[in-house]
């Protein structure tokens, strides 16, 4: 069905959800600093878990549990933590300094005031994601090739020897070498890795364990032989861009004898699709797209369909597109594609809707582009807005609004501060800006790079946002941004400096007031 120029954007499925963090798709939650649960609030703070009673005149602290590694040596690296609150537990998340370890922690808080660690579990590899699904954890673990004793070719002979010995180191290794360990076991059973045939893929190991925090040992894993940071969730399948050229050698699988591939860098990025059901997660197809994916909001899948925004690559020239694929038996293929956008420039944000897509490109002016998805197979433009600066992060505010957080710009490009655009789209063939608010000389949008720090109060018709003075936080500010009838007005509080800027978040309660939550405290926030 062709959608009409002027008809309702579609928003649900983009709101902040019950647990209080901006997320980018309803119904799968995303770990953060903070939670809340009705009355219950629980943040990370230094390696501790502290639990808040937000029901009464001002936030009450109930109870401080320090979160420990699975060795008892303390939180590793990474006090910070994030975590995520399901079925009355909290399940923490933490990283060793030198990224080659995770922890994931389950906290009993059936009583606030006396949590209970369940389980810590210490895990090789790098959490690059997390993500709740009703009841089920999954984690995204990276891990990279293992320190091996590779030779350099010399000699007459040399290149013949080097490769001889290389081989033979390679099918000397075990499993436990290439996937996540706890206490030195394989995490992953080899027959649920699977090993792409495109020599494209980067070296390493990306793995998704699932577990419901009930039960937080018995735990299902699955695998793909590549490396990547670029995941993106969906309420029913997971899709993993292996982005970025990566060179490397050609071995066996080991234990598995299956080929394990080298790769190099072709201009196109390879993807692999899985099926979530309950615990499990199961690879289905994979496939490739000419161009580079930037992030995961490059990334959205809707009735069967998934739609990627790509960036110039070797195989593309100079410009962007939006191409659309869908599963056929377990390829991925492309279905449909709009291209030559933003030409010589690149894509900052892109926010996607059942039958839209909103992507801006950035290199003087800020292109914004409105394109039509309603058929996967025939996307098209629908409308573009040019104007100085650009959004880096994109929120609906209602059927005919969005607001865009990102930077001002002079004419020829150069940025000078953060700015907050408000976009009509209710004629899709003609986006307009309507209203923009220009921040300090030298300020950054905190939304820019974590959308968690933006949140959206729809019955007060108000935007919260972080704001910072200088490129690290020096001092940060909460912008209070008021609509009314096409036009912005911006209330400035300064809340927090220093680096604890990063951690503070606006949390909407059950109550109608907000949380505001800095680097040492819990308060509430006047609107």
């Amino acid at each position: 069905m062709e959608r009409s120029a002027g008809s309702t954007v579609t928003t649900s499925r983009s709101e902040s959800n019950e647990s209080g963090t901006n997320v980018q798709e309803l119904g799968v939650d995303e770990s953060d600093v903070v939670k809340v649960a009705g009355p219950l609030l629980v943040r990370m703070r230094d390696g501790e878990l502290l639990a808040y009673d937000v029901s009464g005149e001002e936030p009450a602290l109930l109870s401080t549990t320090r979160i420990e590694d699975a060795r008892g040596t303390g939180y590793p690296g990474d006090p910070g933590g994030e975590l995520l609150l399901v079925g009355g537990r909290a399940v923490v998340l933490g990283t060793s300094t030198d990224g080659l370890s995770t922890t994931i922690t389950t906290v009993d808080l059936a009583d606030p005031t006396s949590p209970t660690v369940v389980d810590a579990t210490t895990a090789t590899g790098r959490a690059s994601a997390v993500r709740l699904h009703g009841d089920v954890v999954r984690v995204v673990l990276q891990t990279g090739l293992p320190a091996l004793d590779f030779s350099s070719p010399s000699g007459t002979f040399g290149q013949v020897r080097a490769t001889l010995h290389n081989r033979a180191v390679v099918r000397g290794t075990t499993l436990s070498d290439w996937v996540p360990t706890v206490d030195g076991q394989p995490l992953v059973d080899c027959a649920d890795v699977a090993v792409p045939a495109d020599e494209a893929a980067p070296l390493g190991t990306t793995t998704v364990v699932a577990f419901d925090p009930a039960a937080p040992t018995d735990r299902t894993t699955t695998a793909v032989a590549t490396d990547s940071e670029t995941s993106y969730f969906s309420t029913d399948r997971f899709y993993l861009a292996a982005g970025g050229p990566s060179w490397g050698f050609w071995g066996d699988c080991p234990d598995c004898g299956r080929p394990f591939p080298g790769s190099m860098a072709t201009g196109t990025t390879p993807l692999y699709a899985f099926a979530l059901d309950g615990t499990g997660t199961t690879y289905v197809a994979s496939g490739e797209v000419e161009g580079t994916i930037a992030d995961r909001w490059s990334m959205d899948a809707v009735g069967g369909s998934l739609r990627v925004a790509v960036g110039p690559s070797s195989e593309t020239g100079n410009s962007n597109s939006v191409v659309t694929l869908r599963e056929d038996g377990a390829s991925l293929v492309e279905e449909g594609l709009v291209d030559d956008l933003g030409v010589d420039e690149q894509i900052t944000s892109v926010r996607w809707f059942d039958d839209l897509a909103i992507v801006v490109t950035f290199r003087q002016t800020d292109p914004l582009y409105a394109i039509d998805l309603s058929d996967p197979a025939a996307p098209r433009l629908l409308g573009e807005l040019k104007i100085p600066g650009f959004s880096e992060y994109l929120h609906p505010l209602g059927e005919h609004r969005l607001i865009g957080m990102g930077q001002d710009a002079t004419p020829s490009g150069v940025t000078r501060g953060a700015q907050a655009a408000l976009f009509d789209v209710t004629d899709l063939t003609d986006p307009r800006r309507i209203d923009v608010v220009r921040y300090d000389r030298d300020t950054w949008a905190g939304a820019a790079g974590d959308p968690r720090q933006f949140t959206w109060l729809p019955e007060q018709r108000v935007a919260l946002t972080v704001v910072s003075q200088g490129w690290d936080g020096t001092t940060g500010w909460v912008s209070v941004l008021s609509l009314d009838d096409g036009s912005m007005t911006n209330r400035m509080v300064e809340v927090e400096r220093g680096s604890d800027v990063a951690q503070v978040r606006l949390v909407p309660l059950a109550s109608g007031r907000v949380a505001l939550v800095t680097g040492e405290d819990v308060s509430f926030f006047t609107v």
